[in-house]
């Protein structure tokens, strides 16, 4: 069955490069895509999960409810063994409120100062989730494993993408071109799984 007209699909973040990678990972479907300024959604929920999936579930039923749309949403972070698996949930809080990416990463980098290379193992988490009114109709969680490079690489992508080197590749994700990033980094993943979903979701009456 055929969408005959563009259906409104609000993605639920406020951080910008999140929300552009969210743009891009979507591109080419029948969804009008918005952001939450374009709705008048004024500020993010509390994320009080436990988990990352707990927290996209919780995100998705808030901005549909905020909204009266459907919702995507997506909670994700970095999680560093030897950190003992932080920052983890608190990746986007990570040094503070105000926190730049490039601080986030300084700080990091400092905390890892002195650990040995097979010790920088380090896990990206995309968990991503839709909801339609107070309904959650998808979710999934995908992940990515790597090391915590010695040093920023990279000008690409955004957050902890210019520390999180990818063996396969040999590069940072912060190096990788956009095509390379979206067949193996953990939201490229989920939301290759949340497309298939959205392909076959009908249309509301």
């Amino acid at each position: 069955m055929r969408r005959v007209a563009e259906t409104a699909l609000l993605l639920g973040s406020f951080n910008p490069g999140k929300l552009r990678e969210m743009r891009q990972l979507l591109e080419g479907m029948s969804y009008r895509v918005l952001g939450p300024a374009d709705v008048g959604v004024g500020e993010p929920p509390d994320e009080t999960g436990r988990s990352f999936i707990e927290n996209a579930v919780l995100k998705a039923r808030y901005y549909a409810g905020q909204s009266g749309l459907l919702a995507v949403a997506d909670d994700s972070g970095l999680s560093v063994g030897a950190l003992g698996g932080g920052p983890g949930l608190y990746s986007s809080r990570f040094g503070g409120e105000g926190a730049s990416d490039d601080d986030r990463n300084r700080l990091l980098l400092e905390r890892l100062r002195g650990v040995a290379p097979e010790r920088r193992g380090a896990r990206f988490t995309s968990a991503v989730a839709v909801a339609r009114d107070d309904r959650l109709l998808f979710q999934a969680e995908e992940n990515v494993e790597g090391l915590i490079a010695q040093e920023p690489r990279g000008g690409n992508g955004f957050g902890y993408d210019p520390v999180f080197f990818y063996p396969p590749f040999g590069k940072t994700f912060g190096e990788l071109s956009r095509g390379e990033k979206d067949r193996v980094s953990h939201r490229g993943k989920s939301f290759a799984r949340l497309r298939e979903f959205l392909g076959i979701l009908p249309a509301p009456l």
